[in-house]
C-alpha cells in the first residue's frame, strides 16, 4: 500500500463551475441557487455526486431514495456539498431481452455525467446486478474519488418452514412443476414468500456478488456487501461512506489508486470462496479494461482453482445472506483468505487503509454459515475456465454449483439454434433426448441475443424431470443468473453468432468435458470442424437496425474480455469539459 494523500486545502474541479466571478460562474452558480443554497456552499469545499440508481422499475433499488438521505447527512455532516444525480438504471428482473445490453450504456451515462458536471466526487448508489459494475466501470474511466453503497439484501424468504432463495427457488420451483411434484396453485402461494421486503435477492446471486466484489476490490467499506436491506445499520453503512466520501476528496483517493491488479486478484479470490456468480467474471474484466490493468480469463482459472468454497449460501448451499450477514459477513471470508496466504494484504481500500487492518479481527459467529476450509463446500471453489476446440477462447463453469458426477462427462449434443428453438421444442416428449446428453444453446451471446441474456441453465426436459434427474450438462453462449445452479457451461468463446465452433455443433455430435483438466472437446475431426465453418453465414439481426441496438452489436467484445466496448477500454480523465456559455 503506497498512498500519499494530497495537500488540502487546494482548488477542486468543482470551482471550474462555481468559484469566481465571471458571467460564466455566475450563470453555474446562479442557477443552483434557485433550490435555496446559500452562497457559502460555494466556497470552494467538496462538491460530492449522490448516483441514485433508484428506479420504481427496479424493484432492488426502490429503496435507495432513503438510503440517499443518509448519504447526503454524512457529506453534510463532513463538511461537504452533496448533490443528488439520478442515473441510468439497468433491473435484471425488467428489462428486456436483458439488462445486460444496456450496462455498457449505463456505464457510458454515469461517465459522462461525472466528466460533464461539477462534482469532486461520488457516491455510487447501487443494488441491482448491473448498477454495480455500470457505475463503477463509469467512475473508473472517470478516475473521480468514488466509493460504492450497496442496497443490502432482501430478508430471508420463508415458505411452509423452509428457506426460499430468490431466483434460486423460482428455478427449483418450475422444475418441479414440470416433475410433477409441485401444483400451479403452491407455486403462486409461494410467489409472495420469495420477495418479502427491500432490496437485492437474498442468495449468493449476482447482486450479492457485485456488492462482494465492491468490497474485496476496495472501492466500499468493509462489511458493506452483507448487510440487509432493512436493517438500521444499512442507513449507518449509507451516512458513514457520506462521511468517507468527503476526505477521500480532500485526499484525492481515487479509483486508480484502489483498483490495481492485486485488488482484482483480490477479489477473484473472495469470488471463489463465497461461490459468487459467474457473470462476476464477465463485470471484473470490464471493470480491469476500464482501469488499465490485464485482467484474463487465465488470471480466473489460476486464481481460483486452490480456493475452497467457504460461504454456505444458497445457491451452492443451504443459508442466505441475512445469515451471512449474522455470522459476520465478508470481513470473515477476507481474513480467512489473509490468513491461508490467499490475499493480497496491503492492497488499498476507500478506508484510507489496507484491505488487512480492516479484517484482521473480524469473528465469524457462524461456523456452519462460513465454514472452516476443512468443512468447505467445495475443495476447489474458484470458477473452472475450460478450453479446447469448441471454446478456443474458453467457457466457465462454478464448480460448487455443479454435480461432482457431471465434471468429466461424454454424451451426445442436443442442439437448439437459438432460446426460442429451446422454448419450441424442449416440453415435446418427441424430442429425443436423455440424461446423458449434452444440451447445446445457441446465438445467446453478447452479439446474438443480443445482449447475452441469462437463458444458459436451461430448464431440463419434463421426462427427463419425472425420472428423478435434476441435473445434465449444458452449454452455451448466454450467461445464467447467480441464482441458478447445474452443471452449465457458460459464455463460450467466440459465440456463435461471431462464427466461433458452437455455431456449427448438429444433433448427435458426441461432447466430452474434463473439468478437473479444464478440457472441452467437439469429437470431430479438423478438417470437418474447418468444412462446416466455411459454410457456416452469420444469423441475420433484424433488431439492430439503429440507434443503441446497432452500436451495441457493432461494438460489443466477446465475454471472454468482459462483453465492454472497446473504444472504452483504458481511456481514463477527468477534465473539466470547456463552457459554453
Amino acid at each position: 500500500m503506497t498512498f500519499t494523500p494530497a495537500k488540502w486545502p487546494r482548488k477542486l474541479r468543482s470551482q471550474e463551475w462555481y468559484g469566481g466571478t465571471s458571467r460564466d460562474n455566475i450563470y453555474h452558480r446562479g442557477w443552483l441557487k434557485n433550490q435555496g443554497y446559500p452562497h457559502d456552499l460555494f466556497d470552494g469545499r467538496p462538491v460530492i455526486g449522490i448516483l441514485n440508481t433508484w428506479s420504481d422499475l427496479t424493484p432492488c433499488n426502490g429503496h435507495l431514495r432513503e438510503l440517499a438521505e443518509k448519504v447526503k447527512a454524512g457529506v453534510w455532516e463532513a463538511g461537504g456539498f452533496p448533490v443528488e444525480v439520478p442515473v441510468f438504471s439497468a433491473s435484471e428482473n425488467t428489462f428486456r431481452p436483458t439488462a445486460m445490453m444496456y450496462r455498457n450504456l449505463a456505464a457510458m451515462a454515469v461517465e459522462e455525467q461525472m466528466r460533464a458536471q461539477p462534482i469532486d466526487g461520488a457516491v455510487l448508489l447501487v443494488g441491482c446486478d448491473k448498477t454495480t459494475p455500470s457505475l463503477i466501470m463509469g467512475a473508473a474511466s472517470t478516475d473521480i474519488p468514488s466509493i460504492v453503497v450497496t442496497g443490502g439484501p432482501m430478508l430471508n424468504g420463508w415458505f411452509r418452514g423452509e428457506r426460499v432463495g430468490s431466483g434460486t427457488a423460482l428455478w427449483q420451483m418450475s422444475e418441479d412443476i414440470k416433475a410433477g411434484k409441485m401444483t400451479r396453485e403452491d407455486f403462486l402461494e409461494a410467489e409472495q414468500a420469495m420477495s418479502r421486503s427491500s432490496g437485492t435477492c437474498n442468495t449468493m446471486g449476482t447482486a450479492s456478488t457485485m456488492a462482494s466484489m465492491a468490497e474485496a476490490l476496495g472501492m466500499a467499506l468493509s462489511g458493506n456487501a452483507a448487510i440487509p436491506a432493512v436493517d438500521a445499520r444499512r442507513r449507518v453503512m449509507a451516512q458513514m461512506s457520506g462521511r468517507r466520501i468527503v476526505q477521500m476528496v480532500k485526499d484525492d483517493l481515487k479509483p486508480s489508486d484502489i483498483m490495481t491488479k492485486e485488488a482484482f486478484e483480490n477479489a477473484i479470490r473472495v469470488n471463489g470462496a463465497i461461490g459468487g456468480s459467474t457473470n462476476a467474471v464477465v463485470h471484473l474484466l470490464a471493470m480491469a479494461g476500464r482501469c488499465g490493468v490485464d485482467l484474463t480469463l487465465d488470471d480466473w482459472d489460476r486464481l481460483g482453482r486452490e480456493v475452497p468454497t467457504i460461504v454456505n449460501l444458497m445457491p451452492s448451499g443451504k443459508y442466505l445472506m441475512e445469515e451471512f450477514f449474522y455470522a459476520g459477513g465478508l470481513p470473515v471470508v477476507l481474513k480467512h483468505l489473509g490468513e491461508a496466504g490467499m490475499l493480497h494484504k496491503d492492497a488499498l481500500t476507500v478506508s484510507g487503509d489496507s484491505i488487512w487492518s480492516e479484517v484482521k479481527d473480524a469473528v465469524n459467529w457462524n461456523e456452519d454459515v462460513i465454514r472452516p476450509a476443512d468443512r468447505a463446500l467445495t475443495a476447489s471453489g474458484g470458477i473452472a475456465v475450460l478450453r479446447g476446440n469448441l471454446a478456443p477462447g474458453g467457457c466457465v463453469l462454478k464448480p460448487s454449483a455443479a454435480t461432482p458426477a457431471l465434471m468429466q462427462h461424454r454424451g451426445r449434443a442436443v442442439v437448439f439454434e437459438d432460446i426460442d428453438d429451446y422454448k419450441a421444442k424442449i416440453n415435446d416428449d418427441a424430442l429425443d433426448i436423455d440424461e446423458t446428453c449434452v444440451m447445446v444453446l445457441k446465438n445467446c451471446g453478447p452479439k446474438g441475443y443480443p445482449g447475452m441474456s441469462e437463458v444458459g441453465n436451461m430448464g431440463l426436459p419434463p421426462k427427463v424431470l419425472k425420472k428423478g434427474i435434476t441435473d445434465m450438462v449444458r452449454i452455451s453462449d448466454a450467461r445464467m443468473s447467480g441464482t441458478a445452479y447445474g452443471t452449465v457451461l457458460l459464455h463460450t468463446a467466440p459465440e456463435a453468432a461471431a462464427g466461433g465452433p458452437l455455431a456449427i455443433v448438429q444433433n448427435g455430435d458426441m461432447i466430452e468435458i474434463d473439468v478437473a483438466n479444464r478440457r472441452i472437446h467437439l469429437d470431430l475431426p479438423e478438417e470437418e470442424i474447418a468444412a462446416r465453418l466455411a459454410q457456416w453465414t452469420p444469423p441475420e439481426m433484424p433488431a439492430a437496425n439503429g440507434g443503441y441496438t446497432r452500436l451495441y452489436h457493432d461494438a460489443v467484445e466477446g465475454a471472454d474480455t468482459g462483453a465492454d466496448f472497446s473504444f472504452l477500454k483504458g481511456c481514463r480523465g477527468n477534465e473539466v469539459p470547456r463552457d459554453s456559455h
